[in-house]
């Protein structure tokens, strides 16, 4: 039989206090970021940019309204991302941002155009746009590039994250990715923040863009590789390194790992190593 656990003595209680207020104490003060509040901003975006996405706060508002309830949000966000900022300053990060989102939306529909012309499972875009964990990702990035590229800090890692723990995708905001960027299914890829992918590239599942060595001494450097125009690469293939060049018009096959370049036009394949021995399965009699 358990005996009831005896109520610590009020100088354990203090000694715990005093431990936790020392470890607390070697943080600086917190932002105030939440992940809650980014996860406002996002949706009310998301609902500004596309009509798919409407949320109930935006009912009855007509669209100059809910791009203003938009940059309220981004305002009280700064505020707290970049206190060292004044109000000017906050003003002009947010109305950057703003003036932003056509670009980003023209973006995001090439997205939407390159899954659905990509995907033969898709049936619509709509289809594409409210139901592809891919695409709300690449959304996500982009809010979140433009963001970054304004040296915003925290608020740009924090929408990624958003968007990791909701697809499985890690696009780091610092990637500089092009135009119909496609993504699918999703679960498992990662994209280091110093990637560089052109235009009308495909990824599928579990695709790992990263570094050949985790130096923090390279933090500045070019760590992750280059992908470069119409190339295709397919599930779990493993591009390391920041001189990494995949050429156009390649394609890398599943479960590839490569750390050297490749020229454009190449077709890089997955061999299974000699020692393997593949043994035929023969039915059994009935």
């Amino acid at each position: 039989m358990q005996t009831a656990a005896k109520p610590k003595s009020v100088d354990t209680l203090t000694a715990t206090i005093d431990r936790l207020d020392n470890h607390r104490a070697r943080y600086e003060a917190p932002s105030g970021l939440r992940f809650h509040k980014v996860s406002i901003f996002m949706r009310k975006t998301m609902s500004v940019l596309f009509p798919q996405f409407a949320i109930e706060d935006h009912v009855g508002l007509n669209l100059k309204d809910q791009i203003l309830d938009v940059e309220q949000t981004l305002i009280k966000l700064l505020e707290q991302a970049k206190p060292t900022a004044n109000e000017a300053e906050v003003k002009v990060l947010t109305r950057n941002f703003i003036d932003q989102l056509p670009i980003i939306a023209e973006s995001c529909h090439l997205d939407a155009e390159a899954l659905i012309e990509g995907d033969p499972a898709a049936d619509s875009l709509e289809e594409v746009i409210v139901s592809y964990p891919g695409f709300y990702t690449i959304v996500v990035y982009r809010v979140a590039h433009f963001l970054l590229k304004q040296d915003i800090p925290i608020l740009p890692r924090m929408l990624g994250e958003l968007a990791h723990q909701r697809t499985g995708i890690e696009i780091h905001p610092g990637a500089t990715i092009g135009k119909s960027f496609f993504i699918d299914h999703g679960t498992g890829v990662v994209i280091g923040g110093t990637a560089i992918i052109g235009n009308n590239v495909k990824i599928y599942q579990g695709v790992t863009l990263g570094a050949l060595r985790v130096d923090r001494a390279a933090r500045s450097t070019k760590r992750h590789p280059t992908i470069e125009d119409n190339v295709v690469i397919y599930a779990s293939a493993t591009i390391l390194g920041g001189d990494t060049v995949v050429g156009q018009n390649s394609v890398i096959g599943g479960n590839v790992w490569l750390t050297k370049s490749v020229p454009a036009w190449s077709r890089v394949m997955f061999k299974a190593s000699d020692t393997e021995e593949v043994i035929p399965m023969q039915p059994k009699n009935r």
